[in-house]
């Protein structure tokens, strides 16, 4: 193929990968994985898809790309792709007011005076160049990490990290992190990095953790293992600098549905056999574009219904045959008035967890509960941006950091801890 044949298949390639990212798609059956990889890596790589194709571009220019038709018809194909990048990173840079817009009227105009107050670091605001110009360079100075704890006995799915600061004075504030995969894959050292690691650097003990997957094990396995490491946790976490007493919980997608679980089902004995005495609340709960709907009960899914790989994967019975435990393994149903408070985030470009089941559920909440309940929707967002750096995931983890923060300065407020 000559130059202007290669840009034109440049252009080709850019539009359409671009076009993934900028337009939600919700049904493309066995497509959508690679829809979604697709639109997930070209939307929050945005500028360094712009810039590695700025230099193909140059070098077939510069072979004379632009001596025939198919060779302008790709210059011009680029430039309506880099376009269209540009409008979607403008789109993260701009997130942190949709963010702040979701927080203020929740935790109060004096947030950040409560926070200054409780004597904790300055809050972070508005990601800049320098927070997400490396995307996959997660560790920060003086952040140290204990690897491959056990708190169970089932091998290495019963592993927790802990990520922790150099230098504290214990009593620290402590996040529990559980990883998503579709309850079948995951790792507790592949996702919510960015976010751990800040924190960390802020004084908070994080504590990442593994737990046992399907099909080897169904549903509520999954959930007595989280319960489990939490109970493992508030007996040990001091020994590592952390405050046993303030404990918040998160994750992504699967651990979005078990972190909620794991807030709205505290100290209740059917989950916890063996370890009834336990104390498994949390003082919070931040899940990142969670299923908390098994059955889809609102009709949301249509045609991508996850009924089936869940009934054939997951869940141990049928629906059918055992309705009420798919209710009892949905947050949406447990949603109760002593709930914790919850910070609710999703993404309106989710193609594999929709974002209006995480706005059923932040309504429900709301409902229900007398705790506070913040719901923050990101334009474009797509499942799992968050896992590595990008304007968008790093507004978010500044917004959640000062979300976690308020929390534990108003504890600090109300018991005098610290």
């Amino acid at each position: 193929m000559t130059a202007s044949d290669w840009f034109l298949w440049l252009g080709i390639i850019s539009l359409v990968t671009t076009t993934c990212a900028l337009v939600r798609i919700k049904h493309l059956w066995w497509f959508m994985p690679l829809y979604f990889f697709v639109a997930w890596l070209t939307g929050e790589l945005a500028v360094f898809h712009i810039a590695w194709q700025a230099v193909a571009s140059i070098l077939l220019i510069y072979g004379g790309a632009l001596d025939s038709a198919n060779g302008v018809a790709g210059l011009v194909l680029c430039l309506l792709s880099w376009a269209g990048l540009y409008y979607f990173h403008r789109q993260g840079v701009a997130s942190a007011q949709p963010l702040e817009d979701a927080l203020l009227p929740v935790l109060g105009p004096d947030y950040r005076a409560r926070v200054a107050a409780a004597g904790r670091p300055p809050l972070p605001e508005t990601a800049s160049a320098a927070d997400w110009r490396r995307p996959f360079a997660m560790s920060r100075p003086g952040v140290e990490r204990v690897r491959d704890l056990a708190y169970g006995d089932a091998g290495v799915r019963n592993h927790l990290d802990i990520y922790h600061p150099h230098n504290h004075g214990g009593n620290c504030p402590v996040l529990l992190q559980i990883h998503g995969g579709g309850w079948t894959i995951g790792s507790k050292d592949q996702q919510a990095l960015p976010l751990m690691n800040h924190l960390a650097s802020r004084g908070w003990i994080c504590v990442s953790v593994n737990y046992q997957l399907s099909p080897g094990v169904k549903l509520p396995q999954h959930l007595i293992d989280i319960k489990r490491a939490l109970a493992w946790v508030r007996e040990n976490i001091e020994k590592y600098g952390g405050n046993p007493d303030f404990i918040v919980t998160t994750g992504g997608s699967a651990g979005g549905h078990l972190c909620s679980l794991l807030a709205l089902t505290a100290n209740q004995p059917r989950w916890q056999a063996g370890f009834e005495q336990a104390d498994t609340s949390v003082a919070g709960c931040v899940p990142f574009y969670g299923v908390y709907d098994l059955l889809d009960r609102h009709g949301l899914r249509g045609i991508s219904s996850m009924t089936g790989f869940l009934e054939g994967n997951i869940m141990p019975t049928s629906p059918n045959t055992d309705p009420e435990i798919w209710d009892a393994l949905s947050p949406i149903v447990q949603v109760h008035p002593d709930a914790p408070p919850f910070f609710v985030i999703a993404g309106t470009h989710d193609s594999l967890v929709f974002a209006e089941e995480a706005r059923h559920f932040a309504e429900a909440l709301r409902k229900a509960s007398r705790q506070p309940v913040v719901y923050a929707e990101l334009p474009l967002a797509q499942h799992a941006f968050d896992v590595f750096h990008s304007p968008r995931s790093d507004n978010t983890v500044f917004a959640v950091t000062r979300y976690v923060e308020t929390l534990y300065a108003d504890y600090l407020g109300r018991t005098g801890a610290g």
